[in-house]
């Protein structure tokens, strides 16, 4: 049963096998489960590498492997795939992002905080929610991803994570307690986060996104970074925007000082910093949706109180103000 025995032949016709049954009906005759990491990439098709040498082997001798007789991997399947000069892609485990999580979570909780399992619409329907989110680069997924029955085991991780829950955990992170943490703290907002993820897919908002690849004022610790950031950064940083609340705040003899604290870049930098403010919005993007930006939805901020209110929990400009006098 050495996979010595296999040969380009053998691989060649296994791939031809999964082509012509297709990969549910190859995997389920052959009993292997779906690849995690290490795929066949032939003809720019992904096949499941444990899968194809189990196969092939039986090809090349008469006798297939079961998934029990050998090891998957780099050292042994890959090795000899790679060998026979086949391609072979290592594709690596993407963590769920928090964005995700919260969709997940935002199932939980509707469901009463119990999970859902693989055959519930929910789930189908988040699946293919998830696999069109551009969190994830298209390049780095596994021909799994997000599948219903990932979407399951994390609404399972979720439910038994809750405080509340009676019996043993499953497997979850940190991003799973984070996310559950601050539904219990404040579900109606993370309900509406959902739904503003849900909008901005639909509407095709995040499609500008990966187009721009748009830089923010993210921060690791933000907790509505991501592509709603994203998108509320674009908003702030429209150009005619901000010169017309430059403008307003000029003729009303105000200056460009910060609003929370009062920093002028043109007093301390001179001509350098003459002009130079930053914009923020003060209502999150899933508050306000896509209504028309208002002046009035703009105020005028040094860099620093800018990171300062986009770090953890949405902080208003009066609220950061507060926390300035009183340190």
């Amino acid at each position: 049963m050495a996979l010595e025995n296999i040969t380009v032949d053998a691989v060649t016709a296994a791939l031809g096998e999964f082509d012509a049954l297709g990969r549910e009906a190859f995997l389920d005759k052959y009993r292997f489960g779906e690849a995690r990491s290490y795929f066949v990439v032939h003809e720019g098709r992904r096949y499941d590498s444990k899968a194809i040498v189990g196969a092939a082997h039986g090809y090349a001798t008469g006798e297939r492997l079961t998934p029990d007789q050998f090891s998957g991997g780099e050292a042994t399947v890959a090795r000899r795939l790679r060998a026979l000069g086949f391609n072979v892609a290592s594709i690596k485990r993407l963590d769920w992002d928090w964005q995700e999580v919260v969709l997940a979570c935002a199932l939980v909780y509707a469901n009463g905080w119990r999970e859902l399992r693989t055959p519930d619409p929910r789930v189908q329907e988040l699946s293919q929610v998830l696999r069109a989110l551009p969190v994830h680069p298209m390049a780095e997924r596994p021909a799994n991803f997000r599948s219903p029955d990932a979407v399951s085991r994390k609404t399972s991780d979720l439910a038994t994570a809750h405080p509340d829950y009676p019996g043993k955990r499953t497997r979850g992170g940190m991003t799973d307690e984070r996310v559950i943490a601050q539904f219990l703290a404040n579900p109606s907002h993370m309900l509406d986060v959902a739904t503003a993820l849900r909008g901005g897919l639909d509407e095709g908002q995040f499609d500008q996104i990966v187009e721009a690849r748009v830089g923010s004022v993210e921060d690791p610790e933000s907790e509505e970074g991501g592509l709603l950031m994203r998108l509320h950064a674009m908003r702030e940083r429209d150009p005619k925007l901000r010169d017309a609340k430059i403008a307003r705040a000029r003729q009303s003899g105000r200056g460009l000082g910060c609003e929370v604290c009062g920093f002028d870049f043109a007093a301390t930098y001179g001509t350098r910093g003459s002009g130079y403010v930053e914009c923020h919005h003060v209502v999150p993007l899933h508050v306000t949706g896509r209504r028309k930006v208002r002046l009035e939805d703009l105020v005028l901020i040094c860099a620093n109180c800018h990171r300062m209110i986009h770090r953890g929990p949405w902080l208003r400009p009066e609220e950061l103000q507060e926390l300035l006098l009183g340190s």
